[in-house]
């Protein structure tokens, strides 16, 4: 089992970024996007469930980033707008079969990507 992530970059304050994740070798029921800066701990950051398309995101990026995807091909994309030097960080693909309490958690999710790196110059 395979996540293959793209799309991360260099990007002014206020741009935007699109980062793509696709899975190989395997079904899941929920897609994520978690994200880790220096010093500090792994952070949710989106989610999207397959059963019914339920998307869920973290408090620090709700209503600037958006998470899509593609349940036929196990793919899903996140939209990042209005990005902030705060947003600086390595971007984490996840998919796994979580529970509705663990959507949000690090624990809900068995496959990871390599990590994309993102940052936001200000």
């Amino acid at each position: 089992v395979q996540l293959e992530e793209s799309g991360g970059g260099l990007v002014q304050a206020g741009g935007s970024l699109r980062l793509s994740c696709a899975a190989s070798g395997s079904t899941f029921g929920a897609m994520a996007w978690f994200r880790q800066a220096p010093g500090k701990e792994r952070e949710f950051v989106a989610a999207i469930r397959w059963n019914g398309g339920h998307t869920y995101y973290g408090d620090s990026v709700k209503g600037r980033f958006s998470i899509s995807g593609d349940k036929t091909i196990s793919a899903i994309n996140l939209q990042m707008n209005n990005l902030k030097p705060e947003d600086n960080a390595v971007y984490y693909c996840a998919a796994g079969r979580p529970i509705l309490s663990s959507i949000g958690s690090i624990r809900g999710y068995t496959t990871w990507g390599q990590g994309t790196q993102v940052t936001v110059s200000s």
